[in-house]
């Protein structure tokens, strides 16, 4: 669960720091006070977009840090092994976001840093953000299908993941069938470019590394008279002449005239001069094999220079370097190839093409019929939740059918459908609100209310296998009120056994059934706005429902009437 959230200089937030527990968080307070700055906060902590105009007005920075306290089990620990992360699953996670107020951004997961991909796949994991705008997801019915497959996921994984596959295959075949048939005519009149080039770089016979040996061979060549002179008199002043060797043959002879009268010190300076005798003799005949090794060889360098100057040439038309020209060279043996056989090759990816479209047809089958199976599993689920959100005449249905494409799709069971990534399915929920009437796709019936709660449904049966600790509701109550306020309200207290819930809500039935209640209010100290937190004690929290139930005034009545739904909330609790 999250156990702490620090939040700096983020808008109206000069500093707030709130200690949380498990179970049902309400944030309440007058609008404009900053509640919805708490889950910008936690939205920035698992990856969402920040920019320069979310710092508080005169800051440098917003700082948002939250701690998170996780069982050994829970697979965010996975995901940060994936992606390099060090975290010892016996301590808490730690996540910091900073925002500067050029815009800039930085991640850190406990201590190190991250970048916002990373931050993204980590948050996936652990909070869970539902606003309003999300009903809108339940209008788009693109967007079913991804909800069904979240509901099955356990079921549906393993045939998914080999549907896909097939479907990539397919495709990258297609892709190649089309560009060989596209381009075959075009190729066709390069057939003549290649075959010149292919037999100029095949006439020319490059070897990797080749030009380097044949400059340094040509340096050696062109200054072959300077290296033997310099040589030949080196050799000379060591040896030749006697000079060099005779007279530290001499120095040598010297010392062991004395050594015996200070070995200590000239012990180890005779040694030396031993040592530098035999290294100067050995130096004499290395340099006099070198000097009768050099070549002077006029038609060698020639023909080097030759070489180097057809190699020069070849690099400015196919290669920075020999390596890059064999690799071009490839390439277009590999082209003349596909023009001249293209017959052959375009046979060999229509047979494959054949093939991998029956293994997809037969994978498309299997995905769809495993996703009508479940699809009524998720509607009889929805139902049950939904009776509980006063909803109970309300049918829900997951209509599942094969999207038919009669142009351009693949025969299936005697018609042709279309393929997509996540198969041949078209996903709606469908709702008849009351008895009697047709079912219709929700964008054509469903009231804001219903969406709430058909929503509400959803993440209630979600929640049960996901395993993210932290569900947030923003506001997601709007256009409720009555006994369906209250049922949602009980909703989100059940779904706290299950993980951490948190609302932003202005309605007192759901506040009323809050574990801990949080009010945020807005100051304005020297011309400037603060936002603060208090954590409600249960007078506070009678005196805000009271002001949620009448407004700014509180009164002695809407005070007994607060007092009596906490109270109802609470026998409630006690009896879930």
């Amino acid at each position: 669960m999250l156990t702490e959230l620090s939040i700096r200089n983020l808008a109206v937030i000069e500093h707030v720091h709130i200690r949380f527990k498990s179970g049902f968080h309400v944030l309440t307070g007058e609008t404009g006070a900053g509640k919805s700055i708490i889950i910008d906060a936690l939205t920035l902590i698992v990856g969402g977009r920040g920019s320069s105009d979310l710092v508080r007005y005169g800051a440098d920075k917003a700082e948002i840090e939250a701690m998170f306290d996780l069982p050994p089990s829970h697979p965010v620990w996975h995901t940060l092994s994936n992606l390099g992360i060090e975290a010892d699953p016996s301590e808490h996670l730690l996540i910091r976001r900073e925002i500067t107020a050029s815009g800039k951004s930085s991640s850190r997961i406990n201590g190190q840093l991250v970048n916002l991909t990373m931050l993204k796949e980590t948050g996936e994991w652990l909070v869970n953000i539902h606003g309003q705008h999300e009903h809108q997801s339940l209008l788009d019915v693109e967007e079913h299908i991804h909800s069904l497959d979240q509901f099955a996921e356990a079921e549906i994984r393993a045939a998914k993941q080999t549907y896909q596959a097939s479907y990539d295959a397919y495709i990258r075949l297609q892709k190649e069938l089309r560009e060989l048939q596209e381009t075959s005519k075009q190729a066709l009149q390069m057939l003549d470019l290649y075959r010149f080039q292919i037999d100029e770089l095949t006439a020319a016979k490059l070897k990797v590394g080749e030009d380097e040996a044949l400059i340094e061979e040509k340096r050696k060549l062109a200054n072959a008279e300077k290296l033997y002179q310099s040589s030949s008199e080196a050799y000379d002043l060591l040896y030749a002449t006697n000079r060099g060797l005779d007279a530290t043959s001499k120095a040598v002879a010297r010392l062991q005239d004395i050594v015996q009268l200070d070995p200590a010190k000239l012990g180890p300076l005779l040694e030396q001069a031993q040592s530098a005798y035999y290294q100067l003799e050995d130096a004499a005949f290395q340099l006099r094999d070198y000097r009768d090794d050099i070549e002077f060889n006029p038609e060698r360098l020639d023909y080097i220079e030759q070489r180097l100057d057809m190699i020069n040439s070849l690099r400015r038309k196919y290669g920075e370097n020999i390596q890059e020209m064999l690799v071009y060279l490839e390439k277009i043996k590999r082209e003349v190839d596909t023009i001249e056989n293209k017959d052959e090759h375009m046979s060999r990816l229509e047979s494959q093409l054949a093939q991998e479209e029956q293994k997809l047809a037969l994978a498309a089958l299997d995905l769809s019929h495993i996703r009508r199976s479940v699809a009524q599993q998720l509607a009889a689920q929805i139902e049950i939740e939904l009776r509980d959100l006063q909803m109970e005449r309300t049918q829900f249905r997951v209509q599942v059918e094969q999207a038919a494409d009669e142009r351009g799709g693949i025969e299936v069971e005697g018609r042709r459908v279309r393929f997509t990534r996540d198969g041949i399915d078209q996903v709606e929920f469908m709702m008849a609100p009351n008895p009697g009437e047709p079912l219709r796709g929700l964008s054509k019936i469903a009231s804001g209310g219903e969406l709430s709660r058909i929503m509400l449904a959803m993440k209630s049966i979600f929640a049960r296998t996901d395993q993210i600790p932290v569900l947030v509701f923003d506001e997601v109550d709007t256009g409720v009120s009555g006994r369906a306020a209250q049922a949602i309200a009980e909703k989100m207290s059940a779904l706290s056994r299950n993980c951490q819930v948190f609302s932003i809500t202005h309605l007192p039935q759901v506040a009323s059934f809050a574990d801990v209640h949080f009010y945020i209010r807005k100051e304005v100290d020297q011309e400037r706005t603060f936002t603060r937190v208090k954590d409600l004690p249960e007078d506070g929290q009678i005196e805000e429902l009271a002001r949620m139930l009448g407004g700014v005034e509180v009164t002695a009545t809407t005070l007994h009437h607060a007092g009596e739904m906490l109270t109802m909330a609470r026998n409630k609790k006690a009896r879930a």
